[in-house]
C-alpha cells in the first residue's frame, strides 16, 4: 500500500490497494438451514445458454437502505420467504458511487479507479462520473456483455454522482450497452422537479417532471414524485420485456430512502427525507412496524460511549481518535429513522409491483449500494466508515430454481455481475474480482467465501459531496482505511495522518461473537491477539494485489477471501 499511495501522491490521493475475491471449490457449512421445498427438487441452474430459453434479471438497486429498515418492507419479508437471503452481505465501500462502479464492474476501487463520489466540479478525476469515464469503466461494466449477448437491457432511477444535467448545459454522453436508459437526474433528491433521459437511436432524449403547484392535491404531487415515476418507468419496461421472446436485464434504482440535498425542502415542511404524502400519517405509515416502535432500540451501538473505540497503533498504544463529531441527538435520530421507514414504503410497493409482475423464468434482486448511520457509535448522520451500520446491506434474490433460507456465505457487492454473467450463460470475465454466487443459490449450505474486504478514500480530496448540507464535515473527517470483515469479526487499518506523502497507520478491530456492533476496539486485547493476526496477514496480504483496469485477477489474490 505504501508504494501506490507514494506513486499517487502528487494527486493528494491515498490509495487503498486490494485484491480479488476466490474461485474454486467451496465447503457445506454446517449452519442452521431450513429444510428444501418441494420446489426445489427439480433445481436447474445450469448455465443459462444450455436452458431453452435464458432467464431474465431485474435488479432493485436502494439509495442508502440500512438494514435497521428490512423489518418495516413486506417485499423483503416476502423475499425472504420465497428466496435466498445473505445476511453477511457488504458493500466495497459505503459511498454511492464508489459502491455503484463496483456494482457495475465487479471491481474495487482500486481497479476502477472510483475513490470519492465527486470530482471537485470537474477538477479531479478521483471521483464520480468523471473518474468512471475516464478509466474506462462503461465499457467494462456487465450490462455490456449482457447486451452483447442478446439481453434486452435497462436502466431507470439514480445512476452515478455527476452523470447529470441542469438547464443551460449539455447532456452528458450515452453511457454504452443499455437498450433503454431511463436516468433520473440528481435534483430528484428532493423528490419533485426533476429531468430523466430516453434513448433515441444512439442520442439522449430528455423529458422534464415539473412539480405540481403547493396548491395542488396530495394525490397530484404522488403522481409527480420521483419513487413513482421511476415506478412507472420501470413498470413500462417490464411489460414489454415479459411480452418479448429475447431476454431482459433491468436495473431499478430509486432515491428513497436518500436524504434530500438542499436546505429547503420542494414543498413546506417537507422533512430531510421526504416521503409521497400518502406516507406521512397514520399508525403504519412506517410500514410493517408501527412508527411508535422504532427508536433508538433499532439503532444498535446508539448511545454507546465512544472513548473506548480509539484507534490503536501497531504496538497497542492509542492512537488519534477521528470520531469527533458531534452525536446525533436521539430524538432527532429517531425522528429521522421514521421518516426513512415512511420514505422506503413507496420503494416497497415498488418491489412488489415487480415480483408480481415478472414470470417464472426471471430472478429478482433487492440490494443497496451502501448504509447509513443515525447516531451509532457516537456519531451524527451519513456513512462511510467500516461498521455494519455503513457496509452491511441486504441481498435477497428470488428465481428459477433458488432454494429459500439464509446463506452463511460471506458476499460483497462485486459478486454481482459475475453472478449475472454466469446466469445469462457467459463465463464471467477474468478482470472481475467477484465471483459469481449462482452455486449458492441452488446450495444453500455451500460457503466458498468468508471474508470481504473494504476500501475508502479520505473524501476531503475532492469535497462537494451531495450530503454535506446535512452532514456537515463528518464525511470529511472519516480517514482513508483497508478492512477486512468476516462473518464475526472487522480489523480496518486507518491512515490516521491526511498529509500527503505521510502514514500512520491506526487499527481497530471489533468482534461481533457476542455483540452486534462495534462496542470496544479489542485490537490490543491479549484474548484477541490470534484473530487480529490472522486478519492482519490477509491485509498485508491484500496491499499486494494491485490489478487495475483491464488486468487479469491472480488465482492468489482471489484466494484471500476463502
Amino acid at each position: 500500500m505504501k508504494h501506490f499511495k507514494a506513486a499517487l501522491a502528487g494527486l493528494g490521493l491515498l490509495a487503498l490497494v486490494a485484491c480479488g475475491a476466490p474461485g474454486g471449490t467451496g465447503t457445506v457449512d454446517d449452519g442452521p438451514v431450513p429444510p428444501p421445498t418441494t420446489s426445489s427438487a427439480s433445481v436447474d441452474l445450469r448455465p443459462a445458454a444450455s436452458q431453452a430459453k435464458r432467464p431474465n434479471i431485474v435488479v432493485v438497486m436502494l439509495d442508502d437502505f440500512s438494514t435497521d429498515l428490512v423489518q418495516t418492507m413486506r417485499s423483503v419479508q416476502r423475499m425472504r420467504k420465497a428466496g435466498a437471503s445473505y445476511p453477511h452481505s457488504f458493500v466495497t465501500d459505503s459511498l454511492c458511487c464508489v459502491s455503484r462502479s463496483s456494482f457495475f464492474t465487479g471491481q474495487y476501487p482500486h481497479q476502477t479507479g472510483v475513490h470519492t463520489n465527486t470530482s471537485n466540479q470537474g477538477t479531479s478525476t478521483l471521483g464520480g462520473w468523471r473518474a468512471y469515464d475516464v478509466n474506462g469503466n462503461p465499457e467494462r461494466a456487465f450490462n455490456v456483455r449482457l447486451q452483447e449477448a442478446g439481453y434486452t437491457t435497462g436502466f431507470v432511477g439514480k445512476f452515478l454522482n455527476e452523470y447529470e444535467w441542469s438547464p443551460g448545459r449539455a447532456l452528458p454522453p450515452v453511457v454504452p450497452g443499455w437498450s433503454t436508459f431511463n436516468t433520473v437526474f440528481g435534483s430528484a433528491y428532493d423528490g419533485w422537479d426533476f429531468a430523466s433521459t430516453s434513448l433515441a437511436g444512439q442520442r439522449l432524449r430528455l423529458t422534464q417532471h415539473p412539480a405540481p403547484p403547493a396548491s395542488a392535491s396530495d394525490a397530484a404531487k404522488d403522481r409527480a414524485y420521483a419513487g413513482t415515476v421511476i415506478g412507472d418507468l420501470a413498470m413500462d419496461f417490464l411489460r414489454s420485456g415479459e411480452a418479448s421472446d429475447a431476454p431482459y436485464f433491468l436495473e431499478v434504482a430509486p432515491y428513497a430512502p436518500h436524504n434530500r440535498v438542499n436546505q429547503q425542502g420542494h414543498y413546506a415542511d417537507d422533512p430531510l427525507f421526504p416521503p409521497m404524502f400518502r406516507d406521512r400519517s397514520g399508525p403504519r405509515s412506517c410500514g410493517r412496524v408501527a412508527c411508535r416502535k422504532l427508536t433508538t432500540a433499532d439503532l444498535p451501538g446508539f448511545g454507546d460511549p465512544r472513548k473506548d473505540n480509539r484507534p490503536r497503533l501497531a504496538d497497542g498504544t492509542r492512537a488519534r481518535a477521528w470520531n469527533t463529531t458531534r452525536t446525533l441527538p436521539a430524538p432527532v435520530a429517531v425522528r429521522d429513522l421514521r421518516d426513512r421507514a415512511r420514505m422506503v414504503r413507496s420503494a416497497d410497493r415498488l418491489v412488489t409491483r415487480i415480483l408480481r409482475t415478472v414470470g417464472p423464468n426471471t430472478y429478482v434482486v433487492l440490494t443497496s449500494d451502501n448504509g447509513f448511520h443515525l447516531g451509532q457509535q457516537g456519531m451524527g448522520r451519513g456513512k462511510g466508515t467500516p461498521y455494519d451500520t455503513d457496509v452491511r446491506v441486504p441481498l435477497l434474490v428470488t428465481g428459477p430454481g433458488v432454494v429459500p433460507g439464509k446463506r452463511r456465505e460471506v458476499t460483497s457487492n462485486i459478486d454481482l455481475a459475475p453472478t449475472f454473467e454466469e446466469l445469462a450463460g457467459l463465463a464471467p470475465a477474468p478482470l472481475r474480482s467477484g465471483v459469481s454466487l449462482v452455486p449458492t443459490l441452488s446450495q444453500p449450505r455451500l460457503v466458498r467465501h468468508r471474508y470481504a474486504f473494504l476500501e475508502h478514500t479520505q473524501q476531503t480530496l475532492t469535497g462537494s459531496d451531495p450530503d454535506a448540507a446535512f452532514s456537515g464535515t463528518e464525511l470529511d473527517r472519516i480517514p482513508s482505511f483497508t478492512a477486512v470483515r468476516s462473518r464475526s469479526a472487522l480489523l480496518a487499518r486507518f491512515d490516521l495522518d491526511p498529509r500527503r506523502g505521510k502514514v500512520t497507520w491506526g487499527y481497530e478491530f471489533y468482534s461481533y461473537a457476542r455483540d452486534r456492533y462495534e462496542r470496544r476496539n479489542a485490537f490490543a486485547s491479549p484474548r484477541r491477539q490470534g484473530e487480529v493476526a490472522e486478519l492482519m496477514a490477509r491485509l498485508k496480504a491484500f496491499d499486494g494485489c494491485t490489478e487495475t483496469g483491464d488486468e487479469q485477477v491472480s488465482d492468489a489474490c482471489r484466494a484471500l477471501r476463502q
